[in-house]
């Protein structure tokens, strides 16, 4: 008795293992393409120049260190922060400020509202740093007494945010950003600074600051 052969089987099959095949290849195009993506997004991330900061200048409306022993402080200082960006965009999503005297935080951070800086742009910031009977650590609020007294004090200006880089249509991960600026404020010569609105003294400062991301 002869077998008869049936072919259907094998045509069945080709068009399954051609739909396999199609969806493969789409999804390792798809994985080498958010591969190539997320490898220029990390080498943006490690190669794009960070942005500038220069801490143009401080007006000091207070600067009171009160308690027995003392270790209170009550400052309301306004800054000028400018930040220029060169080659690419700048989401800055978070900004803080805020000033410290020996690796201690002396003021309460103030923040700058989230904004987007296109390249070679610039921009300009005056928040006011400050806080009414703030703690500070005893051996921090002598020295600044004694700094004051011979008429001059440093500190250091923060900015603790949160920015993201933008290139083209590509746009990098959150990162943290780090910013010290130095302040020295000559309290005790009136030559060094500008009274301000009948209250407050204004010193020019200039100060490139070191940032890190």
């Amino acid at each position: 008795m002869a077998v008869k052969e049936c072919g259907s089987h094998g045509s069945s099959n080709s068009p399954r293992l051609l739909n396999f095949l199609r969806r493969y290849i789409i999804w390792l195009i798809i994985l080498i393409v958010v591969t190539i993506i997320g490898s220029v997004l990390a080498w943006i991330t490690l190669h794009t120049p960070k942005p500038r900061f220069i801490l143009q200048d401080a007006t000091v409306f207070s600067f009171n260190v009160s308690g027995d022993p003392p270790n209170l402080l009550t400052s309301s200082i306004q800054t000028t922060l400018i930040s220029r960006n060169d080659k690419t965009g700048i989401y800055y999503d978070r900004l803080d400020v805020y000033a410290s005297y020996q690796d201690q935080q002396i003021t309460l951070p103030t923040s700058i509202p989230a904004v987007y800086q296109g390249h070679e742009e610039v921009n300009v910031w005056s928040p006011f740093i400050g806080g009414r009977s703030v703690p500070i650590a005893r051996t921090n609020g002598l020295s600044l007494v004694q700094e004051q007294s011979r008429g001059a004090v440093k500190v250091l200006v923060h900015i603790d945010g949160k920015i993201r880089w933008k290139v083209g249509p590509l746009i990098t991960r959150t990162s943290h950003l780090f910013v010290k600026c130095p302040a020295l404020i000559s309290f005790g010569n009136s030559a060094a600074g500008a009274i301000v609105s009948g209250r407050g003294v204004k010193y020019t400062l200039v100060t490139v600051c070191s940032v890190s991301v």
